[in-house]
């Protein structure tokens, strides 16, 4: 009995150290495979920050582009990135060549008259006072002439005073000589922008005269409500690739829009004589992408101190990310 209760304790020992092996092994298992998940987790918020680039408040760093946005020392209009403004330069082009046509057939006529009805060759003068046909015809063509004209022009200006549904809102205030911008949309935070000097400009490789300290930023393809006033005097904001132009009135707030539709750098200047150094306060708009305007905007808020509730899709996504299974469940199984 005695050498069966031995042989039955060496078993019951034998079991249990092999139990005891399979379980630590199990744990084991689970440990390592939860630890690359863990260590995921952990590296992530690092990856996030170092892959969101160091933010500058004046500006995102577009570089200007000799083609677009700025003078291009000729007699044409600059390149438009707007739909309304591409029509406006459209209708200037259709408007030279109607004036084109009628000044050479003037010109002609007029040439024609004075060779045709020459003294040599009518030593008569012709005693006739008037033909209604013709008198007819120079007044009745004109007439349509003004017509074809002022159809499409009346809707160009209907379409600048008529805007669509804002995506962004700015409120642009002139001074004796700069700029002051404000986002209400997002936040109301604010800055001044001031013009460079010719060697703050040259170094910054942009032209002279139309860079500023700060720039407005605005998302591409976004349409932009500018509401624009004065603090002292009247001035004129104008960026002539948007096809803008309203006039900064003091105690008035006037309303103009864009929607540009080409990223870009795009300059322009006070367009109304407002004192000393009209010529010295320019207007500089970088157009970027959405999420670029984003960081640019977060960026501006949190210098400003403005708190911004946490984005939802955050949440939402923590949410529906699967959960880890336990390892304990695992080990379970496997015994």
């Amino acid at each position: 009995m005695r050498g069966i209760n031995s042989r039955f304790r060496a078993l019951a020992v034998a079991a249990a150290l092999t139990l005891g092996t399979v379980q630590a092994q199990a744990q084991e298992a689970a440990t390592d495979a939860a630890a690359p998940a863990a260590a995921t987790v952990e590296q992530a918020p690092s990856v996030d920050a170092a892959a969101t680039p160091a933010v500058n408040l004046a500006n995102m760093g577009t570089r200007p582009d000799a083609g677009i946005g700025q003078p291009q020392g000729g007699w044409q209009i600059q390149p438009q990135v707007t739909a309304l403004g591409q029509r406006g330069s459209d209708f200037n082009t259709a408007l030279l060549l109607i004036m084109g046509v009628i000044t050479a057939l003037v010109f002609g006529l007029l040439i024609w008259a004075m060779f045709r009805f020459r003294r040599s060759a009518n030593p008569v003068p012709s005693k006739t006072t008037h033909n209604v046909f013709i008198e007819v015809v120079w007044t009745l063509v004109p007439v349509l002439v003004l017509v074809a004209i002022a159809i499409p022009s009346f809707k160009l200006l209907a379409s600048q005073y008529d805007p669509p549904k804002a995506d962004l809102t700015i409120k642009a205030t002139g001074h004796q000589w700069y700029w002051s911008y404000e986002y209400p949309d997002q936040g109301s935070f604010g800055f001044d922008a001031v013009m460079l000097s010719a060697e703050e400009a040259e170094k910054a490789g942009e032209p002279k005269l139309l860079a500023t300290d700060n720039r407005v930023v605005v998302p591409v393809g976004s349409v932009v409500k500018v509401l624009v006033t004065a603090s002292d005097v009247i001035h004129s904001w104008a960026v002539p690739a948007f096809w803008v132009k309203m006039d900064a009135v003091p105690g008035r707030m006037n309303e103009t829009w864009f929607k540009a539709d080409r990223e870009g750098l795009y300059y322009g200047q006070c367009s109304e004589l407002c004192g000393t150094k009209h010529g010295f306060m320019p207007i500089a708009v970088e157009v970027v992408s959405k999420d670029k305007f984003d960081i640019w905007v977060a960026a501006r808020q949190t210098d400003a101190g403005i708190e911004v509730a946490a984005a939802p899709a955050a949440a939402d996504a923590a949410a529906a990310a699967p959960a880890v299974p336990e390892a304990a469940p695992a080990a379970a199984e496997t015994l």
